[in-house]
């Protein structure tokens, strides 16, 4: 018997990914579209790649989602607290894609996205939403928070070096591309084919609203939130997001060493492989895959991890997927691709 889930931001990316993720779930059927600008719509109106010929998207209005056992938000910054905090009430898990409960305090949440949050009492109450590294909280949550796409390759890159208690003072810095669905759907000028096609630049340097969650989830693992410098770049592609992360280590680190703290971090983890060669988004667009190599700089003690995701599905539906399947004691690759669409 299949699980009835609702999915309320339906006509986004993530929405869209979200939806065909459920539709070749061997546990999952969806039973609610919800969208804002698009309600009404048929779903092949807004995803034509989709089975969307008798499928309309309702609303976002939570007392329209019928009664169902799952519901994944797919919204923008602000929009998931109230329908979060509605469907919750009635005694629907929820796996929410944004921000709203990704933070642990009011302090790192305004330090993010500013001093506005509906429950601020809900902070810290969430699971956090990545799965290589907090499975038990999130195999026993009603509320789990998936993380940001930037967050996910940098955590998964830095968590085992400070995990193993082989970081050194001193700063991260996490330099990450991205392709141009990391922003959304909406229309935007500098995400128009004339602004991105040809050019590369970096945006949010300094201010990114994902560096305080980036700083937290190495801090759940490593026991302190380290100080991390984080600059994103968009590059002219679809979708993927490569992070080359430069973390100083404690003398007398080795290769074996790192080695060792990967293999134990990740050993038993289905989505995520480290490998020699610097890992290339094409190889895990279409995937749920995060690709790692870790190499060492003897001379200057630092450890330098590349790693590549898909935004839209690691960094984004599939992880929520992966996190549902957790939640509902599913096997946790039940639905997922583990294999890219590109050599």
């Amino acid at each position: 018997m299949s699980i009835p889930t609702a999915i309320l931001g339906a006509s986004g990316y993530a929405g869209g990914e979200l939806i065909r993720l459920v539709d070749e779930h061997p546990s999952l059927e969806v039973a609610h579209l919800g969208a804002h600008s698009r309600a009404g719509a048929l779903l092949g109106e807004v995803h034509p790649q989709l089975d969307g010929a008798t499928r309309t998207l309702d609303s976002l209005d939570p007392a329209t989602v019928p009664t169902v056992d799952l519901a994944f938000l797919a919204l923008p910054h602000g929009a998931s607290a109230e329908p979060a905090m509605a469907l919750l009430e009635r005694g629907i898990r929820v796996v929410d894609l944004g921000s709203d409960f990704r933070l642990d305090s009011i302090d790192r949440y305004v330090a993010a996205y500013g001093p506005d949050h509906q429950y601020p009492e809900q902070l810290g109450m969430w699971a956090y939403g990545l799965p290589e590294l907090f499975r038990p909280q999130i195999e026993t949550a009603d509320r789990t928070a998936a993380p940001g796409c930037y967050p996910t390759s940098a955590i998964l890159a830095v968590a085992p070096i400070g995990g193993a208690g082989l970081l050194a003072d001193g700063t991260i810095v996490v330099n990450s591309v991205s392709g141009a669905t990391g922003a959304g759907r909406a229309a935007k000028a500098n995400l128009m084919f004339g602004a991105v096609d040809e050019s590369v630049g970096a945006y949010g340097v300094l201010t990114h609203r994902h560096r305080p969650e980036i700083e937290q989830g190495i801090g759940m693992v490593a026991g302190a939130d380290p100080t991390i410098v984080f600059t994103p770049h968009l590059v002219p592609m679809q979708r993927g997001i490569l992070s080359t992360c430069y973390i100083p280590v404690e003398p007398g680190v080795t290769p074996g060493i790192l080695e060792a703290a990967f293999e134990a971090a990740y050993g038993d983890a289905p989505f995520v492989s480290v490998i020699d060669a610097p890992p290339q988004t094409r190889w895990v667009v279409g995937s749920n895959r995060c690709l790692l190599s870790v190499h060492l700089d003897e001379r200057s003690a630092t450890a330098v991890v590349l790693s590549a995701i898909d935004n839209l599905l690691k960094g984004a539906a599939g992880q929520a997927v992966q996190c549902a399947n957790l939640m509902l004691g599913f096997p946790e690759s039940a639905g997922l691709p583990t294999a890219g669409w590109m050599p």
